[in-house]
């Protein structure tokens, strides 16, 4: 299990792009009608990882589009669909789109599915997660694309309220490494595929990328927030103490609700035992991480007035072009090294 970032600082959990390009969202953004947990209720969490994966995303839900630069525009339809293609690896050149009926897991705002479906990739989407905050985002999100035909359910991935053989597809992002039992979720999301359906998940963390991306952002974090409180930078670059500390406690929950991180192989392995076939995993993103997590740190931790478009276009434009190179590392060095892995499998 990850611990926590000792000396404050943004939440890990690779959701979304790690770079703050610019972006555009849809007009209108949904406040979901959460009710805010009690003192007694995120006591309780610390101890209850089921009861922490529900604050915790309700929590985030309002601000998550904002936080990880989430959009519906050309930038973030590219990058779904370039992670979808990627973790669907040689399968993708014989897959005909769109998809049928796609079911998001722990979909958050929609991310993943709803940018799919703009690509083309799929055609029906149902989104389900743990927090009823982020399913009520996700739908606002998809009726102001104008997809009012997107359903939703709060649910998690070991109970999902659906007949066997319903979807063409089970997807996620960034989520399996929040889910207590891995190889039961996989086994919830083959009885809802049907017979040649896939499933794929991507964006989660490996185990060494996660070490290097943390190490980063501790670093990051401490020399940033010391250097902005210095009196000569501390009016115009500093963040408020109430705004840092903020971010420790949100730091400090994520060592509740991040609960994983995999080795490609072993993932592949869970995915078999789980009773899939035809499983593969993919990796990417190494220099890109060496670059995506210091920028985010170092915009979570100054001043945000004082970043502007160029700074926003330093950012997109170096994760981009690092990412290139990435693409050119992957096929040379072990697939360990790399931040993110991706699975996928069909059920017989």
């Amino acid at each position: 299990m990850p611990d926590e970032t000792p000396d404050g600082g943004p939440d890990r959990t690779g959701d979304a792009t790690p770079a703050d390009p610019p972006r555009t969202t849809p007009a209108d953004r949904v406040a979901p009608a959460v009710r805010p947990a009690t003192e007694a209720e995120v006591e309780a969490a610390w101890d209850d990882t089921d009861l922490a994966q529900v604050l915790y995303h309700d929590w985030e839900s309002g601000t998550y589009d904002d936080k990880w630069s989430i959009s519906f525009d050309e930038r973030c339809i590219a990058f779904a669909a370039d992670r979808f293609a990627h973790a669907l690896g040689p399968a993708a050149a014989g897959t005909s789109r769109p998809m049928g009926r796609a079911l998001e897991i722990g979909a958050g705002t929609g991310f993943f599915s709803l940018n799919l479906r703009q690509a083309g990739w799929l055609d029906e989407v149902v989104v389900t997660d743990v927090s009823q905050g982020m399913v009520d985002v996700a739908l606002g999100n998809a009726r102001n694309l104008g997809y009012d035909d997107v359903e939703g359910a709060t649910a998690g991935i070991t109970e999902l309220p659906y007949p066997d053989d319903s979807f063409d597809l089970v997807l996620g992002h960034a989520v399996l490494h929040h889910v207590p039992d891995v190889e039961a979720g996989l086994r919830e999301c083959l009885r809802v595929l049907r017979p040649g359906g896939r499933f794929v998940f991507a964006g989660e963390p490996t185990v060494i990328g996660d070490r290097y991306a943390r190490a980063l952002g501790r670093a990051t974090w401490a020399l940033t927030t010391r250097v902005t409180h210095l009196s000569p930078l501390r009016e115009r670059w500093a963040r408020s103490k109430e705004e840092l500390d903020s971010s420790s406690r949100a730091a400090a929950l994520e060592a509740v609700v991040d609960l994983h991180t995999f080795d490609p192989s072993e993932l592949a392995r869970t995915a078999l035992r789980a009773g899939a076939v035809d499983v593969t995993t993919a990796t990417e993103e190494l220099l890109a991480a060496f670059l995506g997590w210091p920028v985010r740190t170092f915009e979570a931790a100054v001043n945000p007035d004082r970043l502007g478009w160029g700074w926003a276009m330093f950012a997109y434009k170096g994760w981009q072009r690092l990412g290139a190179v990435d693409k050119v590392l992957n096929r040379v060095l072990p697939d360990a090294l790399f931040y993110d892995v991706s699975v996928t499998g069909t059920k017989t």
